[in-house]
């Protein structure tokens, strides 16, 4: 027994592979630990990094292991700062085999002549967070000091429920921690998206999760959403018209909604249906946690820049680029930057009505761009489609002025299903200007409506259609319509509209 020799490299610790070998009897004899691989792990720690704590927790138990008389350590001191080089160098010299999960590891290794014990894919049955799932829930939230609780029902129709009457405490959220971050660096379905002091993001199978603690946060807070529906674009019964838009016409598109609506589950939805039909799509994510067949590539924002993405989807050319959760100025340029290169996009956007979505765009780009880059919004409330706007430029009069010579360009916003205008884009001196239609037009009538009864107060009723004023008067007021003649034409050129006198 203790004329075995292992090397552990940072992989192999931070994924707790040792002490997994060890209480399977699969690695006994004498633990090697290169000091570089002390130094890292306790840099890692002090920095705060999620990976360092897991790091220190696998040494411990090692200790532990070593005290039941189950493993030796031996601290060998080397002078090497790369971490794998210290690690192959103290293997050759002692000749141990390195314990790694890492494959580059293991194949730079062996192309060395050293020995390697290669550690796969682990996949534990169940994780402890996953034990608070069931088949309804949405999302789980715990937090320290406080009960487990859980998002139970689906988009729009959901309830907070608290799923244990004991608080939980701070050593059982990091011990979940850790075992999620094990488990994330072992299985090919999962990745660390991002992993800085006080937050880590972990991609796991179908959860994504995000871990907080000290000191970002007072306390260790552990929350994992998980998508219970995967719906085909065929699920949301869509217009045969809205169809034919977005396999036809429709190559800027931002798909906007309430946190929790249904946004993402719609854009994998019609990534899915993009694929289905032959073309070439990729998503930019934050992290990655959409679903999608192996023909569609999904890009991570945290491990590459603006410019790289910028790069490989302009030289790659996908027919179209899936942008979710786009928050940021730097993202809008990204999503403006590829439209106009020639590259169908779809953004998803945080808003709470259907024009806020628009609203994001003002200031980021130019008026006149706006419809060039974004021809459809798409807002979904509840899991459904709710609204679908589209987006026209025009040179007019904007609604409710008068004066010709104030015709300006107008980005009018249409109920796509409809074709009905319900708001103007435009700027006025300095300001740009978004103006419900409806409520302009319906002033004006108003407006014109006192003008009318202040001239004909006998009026029965007045109807305003297609620019015309129909003014119904009793026909014994005859004679004072004809006397006020020259008001009704003077009102005429006011309101700018033909007025009509009928009898009854």
């Amino acid at each position: 027994m203790e004329s075995e020799r292992y090397v552990p490299d940072l992989n192999a610790v931070q994924r707790g592979i040792v002490t997994r070998l060890v209480e399977q009897g699969l690695l006994y004899g004498t633990i090697l630990l290169p000091t570089a691989l002390l130094k890292e792990i306790e840099a890692q720690a002090k920095g705060g990094l999620a990976s360092g704590m897991a790091a220190l927790e696998e040494l411990n138990k090692l200790r532990d292991f070593e005290r039941e008389g189950l493993v030796k350590l031996e601290v060998v001191e080397v002078k090497d700062r790369d971490v794998d080089d210290a690690v192959r160098r103290v293997a050759k010299e002692r000749g141990a085999v390195i314990v790694t999960g890492d494959r580059v590891q293991a194949l730079v290794a062996a192309a060395m002549g050293v020995e390697v014990f290669f550690a796969g894919e682990y996949r534990p049955a169940k994780l402890k967070f996953e034990e608070y799932f069931d088949e309804n829930t949405m999302s789980i939230h715990l937090k320290e000091g406080d009960v487990p609780k859980a998002k139970k029902g689906r988009p729009g129709e959901w309830e907070m429920v608290k799923l244990s009457s004991e608080p939980l405490t701070a050593t059982e959220l990091e011990k979940m921690a850790l075992e999620i971050l094990e488990t994330a660096k072992s299985r090919k379905d999962a990745y660390v998206e991002v992993d800085r002091p006080g937050t880590t993001v972990v991609q796991l199978g179908k959860y994504r999760i995000v871990i907080t603690r000290p000191p970002l946060s007072e306390g260790w807070e552990i929350t994992a959403v998980r998508p219970i529906a995967k719906l085909r674009l065929e699920d949301y019964d869509l217009p045969e018209k809205l169809i034919r838009r977005l396999e036809e016409r429709a190559e800027g598109i931002l798909i906007a909604g309430a946190p929790g609506a249904g946004k993402t589950t719609f854009a994998q939805a019609l990534t899915e249906y993009y694929a289905r039909k032959g073309k070439v799509v990729k998503t930019i994510e934050s992290p990655r946690d959409m679903v999608l067949p192996p023909s569609v590539t999904q890009y991570s924002k945290e491990h590459s820049s603006i410019k790289e993405l910028y790069a490989i989807l302009l030289l790659s050319r996908p027919d179209y680029t899936i942008f979710d959760e786009m928050r940021t100025d730097e993202d809008f340029k990204l999503y403006m930057d590829l439209r106009m290169a020639g590259i169908g996009m779809v953004g998803v956007v945080h808003a709470t009505t259907p024009i806020d979505a628009v609203q994001r765009l003002i200031g980021r780009v130019e008026l006149g761009m706006i419809p060039s880059i974004v021809d459809t919004i798409i807002f979904i409330d509840s899991g459904s489609v709710a609204k679908v706007y589209e987006l026209q430029m025009t040179v007019k009069l904007p609604t409710g002025l008068k004066e010709a010579d104030l015709a300006r360009p107008v980005v009018e916003v249409r109920d796509f299903l409809s074709g009905e205008l319900e708001y103007e884009i435009y700027t006025w001196g300095e300001q740009t200007m978004v103006v419900p239609v409806k409520r302009v037009a319906r002033r004006g009538e108003e407006k014109v409506l006192s003008y009318v009864y202040r001239v004909l107060p006998e009026a029965v009723s007045v109807e305003i259609k297609d620019g015309v004023v129909t003014v119904t008067v009793p026909k014994w007021a005859g004679k004072n319509v004809m006397k006020k003649a020259k008001k009704l034409r003077k009102l005429e050129d006011r309101i700018g509209m033909k007025i009509k006198v009928k009898y009854e």
